[in-house]
């Protein structure tokens, strides 16, 4: 798909040339005119034709050029294309696993959380009230660009290398800031290897968000067990992929009221994690009898199955409004790495000579 392709026709006829060319999303797209694509890679500040990454299933190269190209159509502002560069980088990324994502019948897609200061720099990207809803741009836009880069370039069609049985709004766009003003713990960067001065997106591959309501009684010594406990019910129910077994990576993004319960409690990122890992469990004989294939010899009926392999399989967030409602999103399990995380340092202003494609990632979450 060339820049320029359109910029002599109508728009509306370029619109509807875009969806029977499956350019689209499905929704209507801002028309990729060569000055707005100029714009675009304007605000990234790198050259056009860097190459970003290659993007499953199809393994097309995808330069800046083309993330532009995408991200203009999704209705992206120049300030916005940093994160859409990062969150890019980051699905290209082995550990990511994002040919067997793109194509599996389960409904997954990525979900981009933005730390530092390019949650202001970066067009304002919310993370309060609402965050994964309608009415904001910044999160609308740079989370659809993301997903018109894995359709248009990775080749990702429903029904023919999308085989998803049956999708998942997420799908359309998934984008947050983490709360960090109202967090109890450090950003989620810097637990993960950044410094607080970096700016940072963490993509992560899960399922659509299951809400989890949460009312402990403030005066309860075991609130915090309370809530850990519903939360690990949810994620390990009898309906999730991790349930069997756990490999891949859940999400748990807490809203600020019950973020600040848990840490007045004690509990710290790290130790939410591993109390996770060790309640998100239930028997074999449990397990036996669900409508799975799942079945284990009677010897082992007391066993337990972990829906989260280990503590660091859990990605905790802080974000949404104050009230009684947090999320968990849970995860699949299938590639040759499990759809790890993977973090990348968003750049502001910067220069169009690039380091070494893997200097995004901190060394310590390519292992």
């Amino acid at each position: 798909m060339k820049a320029s392709l359109h910029t002599s026709l109508n728009e509306s006829t370029a619109l509807e040339e875009f969806h029977e060319r499956c350019w689209t999303d499905g929704l209507p797209v801002v028309i990729p005119t060569l000055e707005r694509v100029e714009a675009m890679i304007m605000g990234g500040g790198i050259e056009p034709d860097i190459i970003l990454g290659a993007v499953g299933p199809g393994y097309a190269e995808c330069t800046v050029e083309k993330a532009a190209v995408n991200a203009v159509m999704a209705g992206c502002l120049p300030e916005h294309f940093p994160v859409v560069i990062a969150a890019v980088r980051a699905v290209c990324e082995d550990e990511f696993d994002l040919g067997v994502l793109q194509s599996t019948t389960h409904a997954l897609g990525p979900v981009i959380i933005v730390n530092g200061e390019a949650r202001e720099q970066c067009g304002g990207i919310a993370s309060g009230w609402g965050a994964l809803g309608p009415g904001h741009r910044a999160n609308a836009s740079i989370g659809r660009a993301l997903r018109l880069v894995l359709a248009n370039v990775g080749g990702a069609q429903p029904g023919i290398s999308d085989m998803a049985v049956l999708g998942q709004p997420g799908k359309f766009t998934a984008c947050f800031a983490e709360a960090e003003e109202t967090s109890p713990f450090e950003p989620l960067h810097v637990s993960r290897g950044f410094s607080p001065e970096q700016s940072a997106v963490t993509v992560v591959g899960v399922e659509s968000p299951h809400s989890v309501i949460l009312t402990p009684d403030g005066d309860d010594p075991n609130g915090a067990e309370r809530m850990l406990r519903t939360l690990a019910a949810a994620i390990a129910n009898a309906g999730s992929n991790s349930t069997y077994g756990g490999r891949a990576t859940t999400l748990v993004v807490l809203n600020p009221a019950h973020a600040r319960t848990l840490a007045g409690h004690g509990f710290t990122r790290s130790s939410i994690q591993q109390r996770l890992h060790e309640l998100a469990t239930n028997p074999k004989r449990v397990i036996s009898g669900w409508a799975t294939s799942r079945q284990y010899p009677a010897a082992e009926a007391d066993e337990p199955v972990y829906a989260i392999a280990s503590p660091d399989k859990v990605v905790v967030a802080v974000a949404g409004g104050e009230g009684i409602y947090s999320a968990v999103f849970n995860a699949w399990g299938a590639g040759e790495h499990g759809v790890l995380p993977v973090s990348w340092e968003i750049e502001i202003g910067q220069a169009c000579e690039l380091p070494a494609f893997s200097a995004g990632v901190p060394e310590t979450l390519r292992a």
